[in-house]
């Protein structure tokens, strides 16, 4: 019979997702800022997977360098979902 910590807990598959979803827009921020070919089908969906999924933190802030514009639009969201999915994975592992 499997324990409590046996096998993928709920806790882990959310730290694992939060980890997951920082990695795709950290990509992408790489990626901008290396100037990467927009027309390349994978720098593609890195774009639009990220944006997608900072939709919320874009614009926050208005600054005049484009790299620290992406830096500040895309970081605060990786950094959020970060702190978040971690902390709701601290939170599942007490209950």
């Amino acid at each position: 019979m499997a324990g409590p910590r046996a096998g993928w807990s709920a806790a882990r598959i959310v730290a694992l997702a939060a980890d997951l979803v920082a990695l795709i827009i950290v990509v992408w921020i790489v990626l901008d800022l290396l100037d990467a070919n927009g027309s390349n089908a994978v720098v593609q969906w890195f774009h639009d997977a990220a944006t997608w999924l900072a939709g919320w933190s874009i614009g926050i802030f208005h600054l005049s360098r484009h790299w620290a514009q992406v830096i500040v639009d895309y970081g605060i969201a990786a950094v959020v979902y970060l702190v978040a999915g971690h902390a709701l994975a601290r939170l599942l592992t007490r209950l």
